[in-house]
Order: C-alpha cells, then structure tokens, then sequence
C-alpha cells in the first residue's frame, strides 16, 4: 500500500470526492484539489497549479473539457517530481475514430502516456449514476427520457466501482504502470431496459423514447446548452449507435478481484434513497 503524498484534481466532483474518501479511508496522504477546495486548482489558471503540486508523488486526473491543458500539466508535474499519474478518459476512446466527441480526454490520454512518468488510464463506460446524479436525472423526475440511442447496448458501471478501482491503483506504485483499464459493468443494457429497470424499483411510471439526433441537440439548446457543447454530447450517442463500445470486459475484476456492481444493484440503492422522487439537485447538468 502507497503511502505517497496523492493529490486527487476534480476533488468535489463525480468521481474525485469518492476517489478521496477512499484514500483518506486507507490513511493515505492525500491533498485535495478543484475551485472550491482549499487547494485551489483550474484548468484555466495555470499560475495555480505548482502550488498544487508541490510534494506530491501521484496525481488523480479528470481531464477538462477542452483539448490541450494537460500537456502543460504534465509537463509542470514532471519538473516538480511527481512520479505517477491515473487519468479518467472514456470507454473505448482509441476506437472514435475522426469523432469530434471526446477529443479533450484523447489529448489528455496523449498528455499522459507521452511522458516520462509512471502512467495509467482508466477508461469507463458511461455511468450507472448519470440516471440519478447528472444528465439523465431532471427527465427521469418529469417522467420520460429521451434521447438519440435506440437498440445497441450500453455496459453502464456504477461509479463506485470506478473509484474503487481508481484507489486501489493510485495506492499501488508499479503493478498498473502503462496500463489502459477499460472498465464496464458486467452486463450491456439499452436505455430503454435501463428505464424500465428504474421504473420498476421506484414504483414510478417512467418511460424511454427514442429522438432523432436534431431534436435531442435542439431540446438542450433549449434549455441553455451551447450548440456546439449540445452537439458534442450528441456525438456520444452517435458513437454508442456504432456498437464498437456494447462490449464488456474483466478488467475491472482484475484490478478488484470481484466482480463489477450490477445495475440492478445500482438501482435498488438508488431508488431506496429516494433518487428519482426528489429535485434534481442545483448542480446538476451537463458540466
């Protein structure tokens, strides 16, 4: 077990706060990082980001939203002695192809695996929490999710899983290094299956609908969504349709030694603790 000075970037977000409570949990050093924490970090400020570095060994890294800045980071971080790094990417990201989704965590992949330093990618399916703490929340409270995915399968992974996994690896130096960790859940469901699911554990009358790509990007320009940041979640979709991302893979279970958390079980948690029968949370959304 590391007992490495960690610093975990995107601390309050999805899979960072989780991150951090397991590393605080196993007594490793850890030194949170985003806007909000007392180590102030922002992809957009660089100036900032030495401070955050300094004295660590091992870095978490959620990519920005654009392409580019990581270069930089992982430049900075080499000079100040950072030996590893974990970086969160995407399912399947080397199979996109000339995709305008997902270039931000390809460039970031390319950031990190050029470099000198001990490096492993983690490259998860889309989340079982987006139902419940993000995108597909707000349309499952008003009772109906619509979106351009039809027939082909999607492994969901429940996002404790992903932290888990990201934990165990961020505490244990040499035994990932150069590794590509594509992580699913062990079984692929279509929206629809994955609704139904829902709908039958929350007791509520929740239903799926198939849109066309120009109305689900012209429904999220309606609601405030740049255009082109409503396109680039489209192109997920569009990806997902090609069928190359249906697949499941035991590479979880070979970093975990178990098996990945079903969505069944995701749902039964999520629907006891009242998830879809409350608001969405204020910070909910697309960022």
């Amino acid at each position: 077990m590391s007992t490495e000075n960690t610093l975990v970037l995107g601390a309050t977000g999805k899979t960072g706060r989780r991150v951090l409570a397991r590393l605080r949990l196993r007594g490793t050093p850890v030194r949170p990082a985003s806007r909000s924490s007392p180590t102030r970090f922002d992809w957009s400020d660089p100036g900032g980001w030495d401070a955050a570095l300094r004295d660590i060994a091992v870095a978490y890294v959620v990519a920005p939203g654009v392409p580019g800045p990581v270069h930089e980071f992982v430049a900075r971080a080499e000079a100040a002695g950072v030996r590893r790094l974990v970086l969160l990417s995407g399912h399947g990201a080397d199979t996109w192809g000339d995709s305008a989704f997902g270039l931000d965590m390809r460039s970031a992949e390319d950031a990190v695996r050029s470099s000198a330093l001990e490096w492993t990618v983690l490259r998860p399916s889309n989340f079982n929490q987006n139902f419940d703490e993000d995108v597909f929340h707000a349309p499952l409270l008003a009772g109906e999710l619509a979106l351009p995915a039809g027939g082909v399968p999607e492994p969901f992974i429940d996002i404790e899983d992903v932290a888990d996994v990201a934990a165990t690896v961020l505490t244990e130096p040499g035994r990932h290094a150069g590794r590509v960790y594509e992580l699913t859940g062990p079984r692929a469901l279509t929206f629809g299956e994955a609704v139904e699911l829902i709908s039958r554990a929350s007791g509520r009358p929740l239903t799926y609908r198939r849109v066309p790509s120009g109305e689900y990007v012209a429904g999220l320009v309606a609601e405030g969504l740049g255009k082109d940041d409503a396109q680039h979640v489209a192109g997920m979709f569009t990806l997902m349709e090609r069928g190359l991302l249906a697949g499941t893979t035991d590479d979880l279970a070979s970093v975990l030694g178990r098996a990945p958390r079903t969505f069944e079980n995701y749902v039964v948690r999520a629907a006891a603790a009242g998830a879809w029968h409350r608001p969405p949370r204020p910070t909910e959304g697309l960022s």
